[in-house]
């Protein structure tokens, strides 16, 4: 085993990386690295399909200055040959690759959802309870040695409605949870039925109209790409919490940072773990409010589930190189 420090988020450095050796059968991506046309071009349509199978980690889980470490690793022939075979993304979605690229170069993309799905909501929970109880708020308060007390009484988790836009794995465990602690939840998507305790809601407006909290678990496509814009931000309950550990881009940014500065805006409070733009790119309208509690993308990292991911991928990229694409979610399939 081999390791190189690269920064993955320069494309150029990614392809060579990817290509030294005679190229790999398979990269294993964490973090949304960017796999685009020109990644699947020059790794999928250069070298021979032969070889002794391969992964290599182009987007490890240790960052430092946006440099990311990655390790090669060589089949029992040898150095790796050949043209990438496989995408395996340790965790849910596949928004970070050309899925269009990548099917018309023959490059199996794969990945694991449900594999974080507990460790996302329970801190959509942490969210949740954080913001309702104004936790940073007396946090920052009682380091200045202010002893503040609230303007007025939170109100009890058993008197708010949870609404989940995306009721799939991560949505129903959360809603499990919330239930737990008395909350009433409803949904919109396909996912829990009325037998499990969830109201379904007809439709976006009347998720957003009658819920005290909104949590998003969505994957991000071109159809949920703003969905929840200045428009929907406003038919929002006064006082509400909207939460996103999905995607972003599903939430309007810029729609949001202006709704948290407006004091007379229903939206009072947000909590977001995903951004438009992440990483070395990280930037936000959201820097700087009272009212936004950020965080860098970290909602499903706990250590059950990133080993849970990591194992489950590493199943799916061998099935997929042995042929036995049977029970492997494939997204371009």
């Amino acid at each position: 085993m081999g390791f190189t420090d690269f920064d993955p988020f320069d494309e150029a450095a990614l392809i060579a990386e990817t290509l030294r050796d005679g190229g790999h059968q398979a990269v294993k991506s964490r973090a949304g690295v960017p796999l685009r046309a020109a990644f699947l071009a020059a790794t999928a349509g250069g070298a021979g399909a032969s070889g002794a199978a391969a992964a290599c980690e182009v987007a490890g889980a240790c960052e430092v200055a946006g440099a990311c470490e990655a390790a090669a690793v060589s089949g029992t022939a040898g150095a790796a040959t050949g043209a990438l075979r496989v995408i395996g993304r340790a965790g849910a979605g596949t928004d970070h690759v050309d899925l269009a690229a990548a099917t018309r170069l023959g490059v199996a993309v794969t990945h694991t959802p449900g594999s974080n799905a507990d460790a996302v909501a329970e801190f959509a929970l942490a969210q949740l309870l954080a913001l309702t109880r104004d936790l940073a708020g007396h946090n920052a308060a009682s380091h200045r040695g202010d002893w503040r007390s609230p303007a007025a009484p939170a109100r009890a988790l058993s008197e708010l409605t949870l609404g989940i836009l995306g009721p799939g794995r991560i949505g129903r465990a959360l809603a499990g949870r919330a239930r737990a602690l008395g909350m009433t939840v409803q949904a919109l998507g396909r996912g829990p039925a009325e037998g499990d305790g969830v109201r379904r809601a007809d439709s976006l407006a009347e998720l957003l109209a009658t819920s005290d909290v909104v949590s998003v678990h969505l994957p991000l496509t071109a159809r949920t790409r703003g969905l929840v814009g200045r428009r929907e931000l406003a038919l929002l309950r006064p006082g509400a919490i909207l939460l996103n550990t999905a995607r972003g881009g599903i939430v309007d940014e810029r729609a949001l940072a202006d709704a948290l500065r407006d004091p007379g805006h229903p939206l009072a409070a947000a909590a977001v773990d995903t951004f438009e733009h992440e990483h070395a790119a990280f930037d936000s309208p959201l820097f700087g409010l009272p009212n936004a509690l950020l965080t860098p993308h970290v909602a499903g990292m706990t250590r059950s589930a990133m080993a849970e991911a990591a194992v489950r991928c590493a199943d799916h990229v061998a099935a997929l190189l042995d042929g036995r694409p049977g029970g492997v979610p494939v997204a371009n399939g």
